[in-house]
């Protein structure tokens, strides 16, 4: 940690938000605005490194800005480094990509995470998403995250919930849609030592570290944008997310401790399940 304000030497921009100074030398960005950095400014002047965190998700942003980064590298810029970064990436095919790059290991302390599956696939996803989770507090320590597909899905296992843990625990929600504010109370343990049950779509799938978290429990679902080419329309599907995204969130449950993750299907459903991420420009209105 810097003995610093943030927009010294570490600085980000977000849509709406920028605190980046005349001394920032690291500055996070969206992907978006990465992109319309590199169509503005091909040459990515004063820059030396370009990281892409978290590529296993394939966003179309992530794909275009590492493609227009690429084309830089090629014209304008063969001093620029592009470094590509994921816990699941799928590492021999970026490589080639990048034209034959080295790959680079680095085994980061982790703990260990025990997997318990279901034992038969449910008919009810919510109410087997309540039950798991009261499985969960009974039998392991701490707090616990939980991921469902939707905002939708969130509240309603709340309303499920808020009876008779409403009262005793942290019922919180972690998507998109929140505020910063309301997103940094997910993150932050409650002063007092109310245990927390954390109801998160795949934003809490990243490598951000969810102090106090011992137990996850997993749909195995997300809600993606996906291109109708019948009416030309992108609509939401919910889907089965693939092993990487699976590996992703049992890892939240072992990032401080020992934990546990109850997932929501059965062993055979898993044999199914592809292995990483499709992109999303496979199925995006390039339009």
């Amino acid at each position: 940690v810097l003995p610093e304000p943030v927009g010294e030497t570490v600085g980000y921009q977000v849509r709406f938000e920028r605190r980046i100074g005349p001394r920032t030398r690291i500055q996070v960005l969206t992907e978006g605005i990465l992109t319309r950095r590199l169509q503005s400014d091909p040459e990515l002047t004063g820059v030396g490194l370009l990281i892409f965190d978290e590529f296993h998700e394939r966003s179309l942003q992530a794909d275009l800005g590492l493609a227009l980064a690429l084309d830089a590298c090629a014209a304008l810029r063969p001093d620029l480094r592009l470094l590509v970064m994921s816990a699941t990436l799928d590492a021999e095919s970026v490589a080639a990509l990048l034209g034959g790059a080295p790959v680079v290991r680095a085994e980061g302390r982790s703990f260990p995470v025990e997997i318990r599956y279901a034992d038969s696939a449910p008919r009810d996803p919510l109410a087997a998403m309540e039950s798991a989770i009261r499985r969960g507090l009974s039998e392991q320590p701490g707090d616990l995250l939980a991921f469902l597909p939707g905002v939708g899905e969130i509240e309603r296992v709340r309303r499920r919930l808020d009876p008779d843990l409403g009262g005793t625990h942290e019922l919180l929600a972690l998507h998109g849609t929140l505020s910063l504010e309301e997103q940094q109370r997910a993150l932050v343990p409650v002063p007092g030592g109310r245990r927390r049950v954390i109801l998160a779509t795949d934003i809490a799938e990243t490598s951000v570290t969810i102090d106090g978290v011992n137990a996850v429990v997993d749909s195995g679902l997300a809600r993606k944008p996906r291109l109708d080419p019948g009416s030309g329309l992108t609509r939401l599907a919910t889907e089965p997310i693939p092993l990487a995204s699976a590996d992703q969130r049992a890892g939240r449950a072992g990032r401080t401790a020992p934990g546990v993750c109850y997932r929501l299907w059965t062993r055979a459903q898993e044999v199914g399940r592809a292995p990483h991420r499709r992109p999303e420009i496979l199925d995006a209105d390039l339009a």
